[in-house]
This record gives structure tokens, C-alpha cells and sequence, in this order.
């Protein structure tokens, strides 16, 4: 139960910030440091590992590798 809700509440999320990008509304975002980076590059790693062990569906890895590359920037 509290992983479909918590499902729900990134898809709510996910939603929201499309509907963002759409009405042009960008909203403000520091810069990424290199360590939160390489963070973010590792908990991808490991998100993929997770998927390939089938630890998780398709539908979550979805979300979580939408939610990870996000605060990705892109140069």
C-alpha cells in the first residue's frame, strides 16, 4: 500500500512539472555541484542494476530515472 502511494505521489509530481514546462514556468534551480553529480550518476547506476535484477517494474524505474536525470544538468 505505501508503495503504491508513494507511486502515485511521484506521478502526481511528475505531472505537475510537465504541466510546468508547458506553461513555460521554469522553476529556479541552483547549480549541481560535481559531487551531487557524481551522486546522481551512481544512484542511476544503481537503479539500473536494481531494474535488471527485476527488483522493481518498469513503471518505477520510470519515475525514479525521470526524477534522477532531472536534476541532471545538461551542457
Amino acid at each position: 500500500m505505501q508503495r503504491e502511494k508513494e507511486r502515485r505521489e511521484r506521478a502526481a509530481a511528475k505531472s505537475a512539472r510537465k504541466e510546468e514546462r508547458r506553461e513555460g514556468v521554469q522553476p529556479e534551480v541552483a547549480p549541481i555541484t560535481p559531487s551531487e553529480e557524481a551522486s546522481v550518476l551512481a544512484q542511476l547506476a544503481a537503479l539500473h542494476a536494481r531494474f535488471e535484477a527485476e527488483e522493481i517494474t518498469f513503471e518505477e524505474f520510470e519515475v525514479a530515472k525521470a526524477e534522477l536525470t532531472e536534476r541532471l544538468e545538461v551542457r
